[in-house]
């Protein structure tokens, strides 16, 4: 059964810091990239930060640059995000996807496919 379980969520304060977890089962971790979206009630899902399968490449939103930084342990089945400096605009629920594409031969030819998969959010609140 695949599985994503975010936790870390919580109320802080403008400036302050949390540290979001990402548990993942059920499927080959280390063989997926890893990225943390967040959505507001009412708006379009913002990516947040991504990381390949092995840590290689990191992508940051221009939002959060400088102030996030996420990482992974393939060895716990682990993807983190520490925010730091957080500000109000950073209020929104946060969630852990995993994606990766898998080929196969078709016809002669390779074929993707795409799994991805979507834990539930938690709720992340900046406010004074």
């Amino acid at each position: 059964q695949v599985q994503l379980v975010e936790s870390g969520g919580g109320l802080v304060q403008p400036g302050g810091s949390l540290r979001l977890s990402c548990a993942a089962s059920g499927f080959t971790f280390s063989n997926y990239a890893m990225t943390w979206y967040r959505q507001v009630p009412g708006k379009e899902r913002e990516l947040v930060a991504s990381i390949t399968s092995t840590g290689g490449r990191i992508n940051y939103a221009d939002s959060v640059k400088g102030r996030f930084t996420i990482s992974r342990d393939n060895a716990k089945n682990m993807v983190y995000l520490q925010m730091n400096s957080l500000q109000p605009e950073d209020t929104a629920v946060y969630y852990c996807n995993a994606q990766s594409t898998a080929w196969r031969l078709q016809g002669g030819s390779l074929v993707p496919s795409k799994y991805d998969y979507w834990g539930q959010g938690t709720q992340v609140t900046v406010s004074s």
